[in-house]
């Protein structure tokens, strides 16, 4: 089944909604609300900004959230390292065998060498 589109279901809704009023002709319009922003701009408020302040003030966060990291221990990082490692091992020797395949293929079948 085909995913209604937009205007098919404001229509269906339309259709229900007269059912519910008697058969009234009459279609209500819904107004979408309207968002009032939570502050005005520093430039309507007169306040100043140093310049530079924004990254101090950003400078300043980033070493908070660094506070708040729970770093990983000696062990975590070596257990870490060598699944990693053992990965890309993994990875690598699967690309090398489908290239020897592909180049086998390209060779033989496609340019018939």
């Amino acid at each position: 089944m085909a995913k209604q589109t937009r205007a098919q279901r404001r229509a269906r809704r339309a259709e229900q909604e007269r059912q519910q009023n008697g058969g009234d002709a009459r279609v209500v319009q819904r107004q979408a609300p309207v968002r009032v922003p939570n502050a005005e701009p520093a430039a309507v408020t007169g306040e100043r900004r140093l310049p530079g302040s924004g990254f101090r003030r950003f400078v300043g966060e980033s070493a908070a959230e660094l506070k708040k990291v729970e770093w990983p221990g000696q062990q975590q990082l070596i257990q870490g390292t060598a699944v990693v490692l053992i990965a890309c091992v993994i990875v690598g020797a699967y690309l090398w065998v489908a290239d020897l395949a592909f180049k086998r293929l390209v060779q033989h079948v496609f340019l018939g060498q």
